[in-house]
């Protein structure tokens, strides 16, 4: 497996692409859907599935152009962030209008058997709730990765004054992230990539 990341839209963030053979799964496609189309083709790529960390609107809002491309394709979360897609208040226009509640949506069970799980071969989902109720972190043992969305930054972690945030919550979430090798590459929603180790070493909201 290998990984693709573009930062996409005003509020930059990191959509990633994991890829296998001809295949890829599309992490976090918070905006510009043309480029990450046109991503998708120079690489000779078939989208299997759009992953989401959460369902924040800068993560989803190029849900509806990826949908109309290929109108098959589903749209994988933790089932508690579901009631979030469509929501009238989840938008920011103009950069980011209302998406409306997408097609063919699938709830993401970590504990689900792999044969049932829309995730690829080789990626795990951990539950990280805090930012938002149904937060997710996949992590990819082979490429020594995990991919924390909005919960966990270089030097800080994410926000829990949104509905449905818990600062409580999202300590434990980090916790569980701490127990990660600590080589293992962190690639936030958004900002500069860093390491397990990096952030427990200097993150003060991993501070013990």
């Amino acid at each position: 497996m290998k990984r693709i990341t573009i930062q996409v839209g005003s509020y930059e963030v990191n959509c990633s692409l994991l890829c296998e053979g001809g295949d890829a799964w599309i992490v976090d496609p918070g905006a510009e859907g043309e480029r990450i189309v046109r991503t998708l083709r120079a690489a000779a790529l078939s989208p299997k599935a759009i992953l989401l960390t959460h369902a924040h609107f800068d993560h989803i809002g190029a849900i509806p152009f990826l949908q109309r491309e290929y109108p098959d394709l589903p749209v994988a979360l933790h089932a508690n962030d579901v009631p979030m897609l469509g929501h009238p208040f989840n938008a920011n226009p103009p950069d980011y209008p209302q998406t409306g509640v997408p097609r063919n949506i699938v709830a993401i069970d970590p504990s689900a058997p792999a044969e049932r799980s829309p995730l690829p071969p080789g990626v795990s989902a951990i539950e990280t709730p805090g930012h938002t109720p149904g937060g997710l972190c996949y992590y990819i043992e082979s490429l020594g990765t995990v991919l924390t969305g909005d919960t966990l930054f270089a030097g800080s972690a994410g926000r829990t004054d949104f509905p449905g945030g818990s600062m409580t919550q999202l300590m434990r979430s980090l916790a569980m992230l701490c127990e990660l090798p600590g080589a293992t590459v962190a690639v936030p929603g958004h900002g500069p990539e860093t390491t397990i180790a990096a952030e427990k070493a200097d993150n003060p909201y991993l501070a013990t």
